[in-house]
């Protein structure tokens, strides 16, 4: 039993230290607000890394519109909201929200998925005011 408790007492403090370290230089500061977000991003074709490695692409359209591709996907349509400090999206494939913490970083725009606070995050390594090349059917119909 006595071992048990110990244990127990040795993850717990492990998770306080895990979740009371530093955020990143790159996610200090306040997340940016809706406005913000769409001023940064409106127009705008972004390319995402994560870890290093290429992970989607993005492109944002007035209206809060978007085309999502994962890299080597088929492209996605959906939309964006605010909610509180985060930025949802819906795509056309997906209903269920998936929001984002989105910080103007020192590498680009950074984003962090709700719910995961350790994981790797989004940082948009490339832009381009070109619309995404999306391949599949009715393309150029």
């Amino acid at each position: 039993m006595r071992r048990h408790c110990s244990m127990r007492a040795s993850l717990f403090a492990a998770a306080l230290i895990a979740f009371a370290a530093p955020l990143p230089a790159a996610e200090r500061g306040a997340p940016l607000t809706a406005e913000e977000f769409d001023a940064a991003t409106v127009g705008r074709t972004l390319f995402y890394n994560s870890g290093g490695e290429p992970y989607g692409v993005e492109q944002y359209l007035p209206g809060r519109r978007v085309i999502w591709a994962f890299l080597g996907d088929d492209c996605r349509k959906g939309r964006w909201y605010e909610e509180g400090s985060e930025i949802c999206f819906v795509y056309e494939d997906n209903p269920e929200p998936q929001c984002w913490t989105f910080w103007d970083g020192d590498e680009g725009l950074v984003a962090r998925f709700r719910g995961d606070p350790l994981g790797l995050p989004l940082i948009a390594v490339e832009e381009s005011p070109e619309p995404m090349a999306c391949l599949g059917p009715n393309v150029g119909v």
